[in-house]
């Protein structure tokens, strides 16, 4: 059972309601928006609800227990300013929602449904559907340490410790010649391959501030992943950061750091199955696998 406040248990009570649906929105990078399925805007806690967005619930579910709830909002791309270039760029991912039920002849008297975050977000032409996750879906994310050969730190994080100064060069871009392929012009002298698998921050352009991962780094062409979700110029700008494979091999060869490598190369895999019978191998004898 429920507990409604006063004022809102007041106006159900009374038989005729006039109530409707408000989102609040809030991004990761602190931007805040609101929107509602009303037909003129509505003011929440100092902020504007925009009206004729074209957004509307689309499903919803309410779950006992630690089952995952949440719902759909469903709209239009051209919505508060919503952009495939945005959504591409991870502008939305994990973004906050709550979820209000209001009455619009008295924005005051409203009813706080659910608090979310933003999931999968799908596209169908120029309308879109986002998913909104309850707040037990943090209980599905992967939490605590991983028992595995590879390491589970990020470069330069705190757990890794690498100094990402030496490991980073800046450059610009001088042609296109794949959507996700860029022909570049880098600062300095550096490594074959030295950035495969790193990071990329645009620090120039319309993609400033976004970043991507790299797929390849060959001489003057970086490619990556996907294409940038807003259009690339020559003379934009970025940053690429070195790439690590997670192997002992390359935490120790390249970065000097295995004192901090944060995995465990020397547990045995599932290769260890299918390996011969005790005694069919002169090293299978119950010693190291690293002699």
């Amino acid at each position: 059972m429920r507990d409604l406040p006063a004022a809102f248990a007041t106006h159900v009570a009374g038989g005729v309601t006039t109530l409707c649906r408000c989102w609040s929105l809030r991004r990761r990078d602190g931007t805040a928006l609101g929107f509602t399925d009303h037909d003129r805007d509505l003011t929440l806690a100092g902020l504007v609800h925009a009206a004729r967005t074209g957004l509307e619930a689309a499903e919803a579910s309410a779950e006992a227990g630690f089952a995952v709830s949440g719902g759909d909002v469903a709209g239009a791309l051209s919505s508060l300013g919503l952009t495939e270039a945005d959504i591409a760029g991870g502008l939305y991912d994990g973004a906050s929602v709550e979820t209000w039920l209001v009455d619009w002849t008295n924005p005051q008297t409203r009813l706080l449904l659910d608090i979310g975050t933003i999931g999968e977000i799908r596209r169908e032409g120029d309308a879109f559907v986002g998913e909104l996750r309850g707040v037990a879906a943090r209980l599905d994310a992967e939490g605590g340490r991983s028992c595995r050969a590879t390491c589970g730190a990020n470069l330069g994080d705190a757990r890794c410790r690498v100094d990402l100064s030496p490991w980073r060069a800046n450059g610009r871009v001088l042609a296109l010649p794949e959507p996700a392929t860029l022909s570049v012009a880098l600062d300095g002298n550096h490594a074959e391959g030295l950035f495969t698998g790193g990071r990329l921050a645009w620090t120039g352009g319309a993609n400033a501030g976004l970043s991507a991962d790299l797929r390849l780094q060959a001489g003057a062409l970086v490619e990556l992943w996907e294409p940038p979700p807003r259009a690339v110029a020559v003379g934009d700008t970025f940053t690429l950061t070195a790439g690590c494979d997670k192997r002992l091999a390359t935490c120790r060869d390249r970065f000097a750091n295995a004192v901090n490598f944060q995995g465990f190369p020397h547990m045995p895999g599932n290769d260890v199955l299918l390996r011969g019978a005790p005694g069919s191998d002169p090293v299978l004898d119950g010693g190291s696998y690293f002699r």
